[in-house]
């Protein structure tokens, strides 16, 4: 009688090794954006210009070319703005971003901060360039901190160095609003 327990415990155990589920195989391969671009570059770099006038500097740790050499995404985009006569105004950093050379548009997405040489800072999911007009823009929500004065809203439009902010929807704020002088 032993011997028939032994045994049926060890069939048992035996079956039940048997029974135990096997993982699936991990995938190997998710399809990116490199998959797709026409080229992949490390630490790239280049000038933004219009019509010979430097608008700034851009680099980002990876470009991904597409459309014949006309439409780039970056990863970590860097851009240094240059105002009309060349002089550094501002920089503006993101997670990532695109730029377009038919339109001249280089648009900023997540975490996106421009910083001023001033000190002001502005703080966005997501903005877009316009290199042509040199006006920066966005439709969602921002906050845009000038010394102790802070400002929010929904949707913006200003110039790379923050000088003239047009708030389109909600906008509030806090701090000290300095007088205007009549004339």
């Amino acid at each position: 009688m032993r011997r028939l327990l032994l045994a049926s415990l060890g069939v048992a155990v035996v079956v039940a090794a048997g029974c135990t589920r096997t993982a699936e195989p991990p995938i190997t391969h998710v399809p990116s954006v490199a998959d797709s671009a026409e080229q992949v570059m490390a630490q790239f770099s280049s000038i933004l210009t219009h019509r010979g006038v430097e608008r700034g500097t851009m680099t980002a740790d990876t470009a991904f070319v597409f459309d014949d050499q006309t439409r780039f995404d970056f990863r970590n985009i860097h851009v240094n703005f240059s105002d009309s006569t060349g002089a550094h105004n501002g920089t503006m950093r993101a997670d990532s971003g695109r730029y377009n050379m038919r339109t001249e548009v280089l648009e900023g997405w997540g975490n996106v901060v421009i910083t001023t040489t001033n000190g002001e800072r502005l703080e966005t999911p997501q903005l877009r360039y316009n290199q042509a007009t040199n006006l920066v823009s966005s439709d969602t929500s921002f906050v845009l901190t000038q010394g102790s004065r802070v400002q929010r809203g929904i949707g913006f439009t200003t110039d790379p160095g923050l000088n003239r902010i047009q708030i389109l929807r909600k906008a509030s704020g806090s701090g000290v609003i300095s007088s205007f002088p009549d004339h």
